[in-house]
């Protein structure tokens, strides 16, 4: 997957429970500054999780 424009950069999603990094999704940092939080399914836990972005 390409990155949409010159503001959206790849960020990693890991569950907030486990610590797995499950996910990876774009954001621009322009008009998303604070760090993104999603409820998402975690395989190793097998259950909807929040998932926070990470460094």
């Amino acid at each position: 997957m390409g990155i949409k424009g010159k503001n959206d950069k790849m960020v990693v999603l890991a569950c907030e429970d486990c610590k797995e990094r499950n996910y990876t999704t774009t954001k621009n940092k322009k008009t998303n500054k604070e760090r993104m939080e999603l409820k998402k399914y975690c395989p190793k836990c097998k259950k909807h999780t929040v998932h926070k972005e990470t460094k």
